[in-house]
């Protein structure tokens, strides 16, 4: 009974993570698919989970920002026999953070910044990342709207050169 509990919450954290907490915006370009499901922005790309982490992580690194943690949901899941490519990024900057817990400490509800890396029900390996301003601009303060901006720019920056 104990250890199905332990599997259910590490299922639901797992679930949490994948399914991000709000919708709307998805990327659509000329090297990119769009991806008519789920929220935020969402880039697909010819390369594998594997090798689309690989590439964020130095995209990541070469962007001023540091992978902070990594989640493997797929490795979660299969604890209670769901197989599923997934992993997730925690991406951030000391410098940028900073600026965001001096304006607010409560923003560590949003931050690290999240990119999922997975495949999808046809086999495409799909980027997945809520907008920063979206999820801070719930803080309505006009310094960490600010800031949200540039990271969206960042990340948008960050996908387009391993969406192709």
């Amino acid at each position: 009974m104990r250890r199905q509990k332990g599997i259910w919450w590490a299922v639901l954290a797992a679930g949490v993570l994948v399914g991000g907490v709000t919708g709307g915006v998805f990327a659509q370009g000329s090297d990119t698919s769009y991806v008519p499901t789920g929220p935020g922005v969402a880039v697909a790309t010819p390369a594998s989970v594997s090798q689309t982490i690989s590439k964020l992580k130095q995209a990541v690194a070469h962007g001023g920002m540091m992978v902070i943690g990594q989640l493997n949901q797929g490795k979660v899941l299969a604890i209670a026999g769901l197989h599923v490519q997934s992993e997730t990024l925690f991406v951030g900057s000391p410098r940028v953070g900073k600026m965001l817990f001096s304006a607010d400490p409560g923003v560590g509800v949003v931050v690290p910044i999240r990119i999922n890396v997975y495949q999808d029900a046809a086999g495409d390996t799909v980027v997945r990342y809520i907008p920063p301003s979206t999820l801070l601009d719930k803080f309505h303060n006009p310094k960490l709207t600010r800031i949200a901006k540039m990271l969206d720019k960042k990340l948008q920056q960050l996908t387009s050169m391993i969406g192709h």
